[in-house]
């Protein structure tokens, strides 16, 4: 029987909207708690060496900008352009240079790689429309040498990717001028009314030498990426700890702190902090009094801001009733951090498995050098749409936080 869960590339926002697997508590309560316990049950099933079932992976490249292309359904011509193709009104649909001239003056280079997409993607023989995450265009190539060994690199976005040069896929790469990991298929008439469905069969796809196309499927080349039975059991017993913790959660308390509309933010706010600062929690006492610590570093700035002293005493009697609150809850905010962290820590292992298989290297750009880092990650998704995704989010998040973009 097929599985239902499947990693997938993260799709437009024409599409869906995804969560971290760890932050379901947040996001849904005991219902996304249970979601994130189900997901982890169904990816140990896929990745466990007992289970006979086949990978079902793509990954998460992070390309940039997105392309969608294709034929469109209305005049049977080919066009190229980014999610502004979506845009209820004055959407961008180029189906020639002047096109793209017209429609992306003030970005030149956005608009010299659209031309790229134009001319190269318009002779593989795409039939409908998809979309993809471009990888490079021949001048962003180089050649860079990490530990004494030459490799052809290419940085889309946050994360530079790298192949060694000796390799046939690295010559395939020198000889294309455009790069692009194609990840979602477009159905429908016309294209205001697209219906997007995960995943691009590009096997019909011309082996043009201009142009370098892969999808997103997950290919295990090292042979090794399935769990150990060690690892299957230690990961097992985890996710029945996870399990406990959930079905032992004060639900009324969690629901009280998720439903206040100045406490969730500010522990949402408060993690992605910490994400930044590159600190995971190895503590769930020592990350629930941060969080205290967080919120009256933030409301004494607010205060010390304020000129009248009504202000400033309305301001103090917010911050006593939030920490008050807190205090008293403190427990269910000690078990939501425990359980994140539990989640966090099952979810890096499956990442770090699936990463093994990769024989593209992957890099962050650092002022000492290239720094080894993993791919941005995988998503997954239950029979019902539901999708989470896993990202290791303190190399790939706070790298995502705190580095320089291409494209805005």
């Amino acid at each position: 029987m097929k599985t239902f869960i499947e990693y997938l590339s993260e799709a437009s926002d024409k599409n869906t909207h995804l969560e971290h697997i760890e932050e379901e508590i947040l996001n849904d309560g005991i219902s996304g708690a249970k979601r994130s316990v189900a997901f982890l049950r169904q990816l140990l099933q896929l990745l466990s060496s007992s289970s006979n079932r086949a990978f079902n992976v793509t990954v998460k490249w992070d390309g940039a900008p997105a392309v969608i292309c294709g034929i469109d359904p209305e005049n049977n011509k080919f066009f190229v352009g980014t999610k502004s193709v979506f845009a209820k009104t004055a959407p961008k649909i180029n189906y020639t240079h002047q096109d793209i001239k017209r429609n992306y003056s003030d970005s030149p280079e956005l608009a010299s790689k659209l031309k790229f997409a134009l001319d190269n993607l318009s002779k593989v023989g795409i039939r409908g429309i998809l979309q993809g995450d471009m990888l490079f265009t021949n001048s962003d190539l180089e050649l860079v040498t990490i530990d004494g060994t030459e490799y052809v690199s290419f940085r889309p976005n946050t994360i530079r990717y790298v192949v060694p040069k000796s390799s046939e896929l690295a010559t395939k790469i020198l000889s294309s001028k455009i790069g692009i990991v194609f990840h979602t298929t477009y159905t429908g008439n016309k294209i205001s009314d697209l219906k997007a469905n995960f995943g691009a069969n590009i096997s019909s796809l011309k082996n043009t030498t201009n142009a370098w196309i892969t999808d997103a499927d997950y290919k295990d080349e090292s042979g090794t990426s399935t769990l150990t039975k060690s690892e299957t059991q230690s990961i097992t017993s985890q996710i029945s700890e996870i399990e406990s913790l959930v079905k032992n959660i004060d639900i009324a308390a969690l629901n009280s702190i998720l439903s206040d509309s100045k406490i969730l933010p500010l522990i949402r706010i408060y993690i992605n902090s910490k994400i930044r600062e590159g600190v995971a929690i190895s503590s769930s006492k020592k990350y629930a009094s941060g969080l205290l610590t967080f919120i009256t570093d933030r409301f004494n700035s607010d205060i010390e801001k304020l000129k009248t002293d009504k202000g400033k005493d309305n301001k103090k009697a917010q911050l006593e009733s939030i920490i008050d609150f807190l205090k008293r809850n403190n427990k269910t905010l000690l078990d939501i951090f425990y359980i994140a962290a539990l989640i966090s820590d099952v979810k890096n292992k499956f990442i770090k498995k699936m990463n093994s298989a990769s024989k593209i290297g992957s890099f962050i750009d650092t002022p000492d050098g290239f720094k080894a880092t993993s791919p941005e990650g995988f998503v997954a998704v239950d029979h019902l749409g539901k999708a989470v995704k896993l990202v290791d989010r303190l190399e790939f998040s706070r790298a995502n936080f705190t580095a320089p973009k291409n494209w805005g």
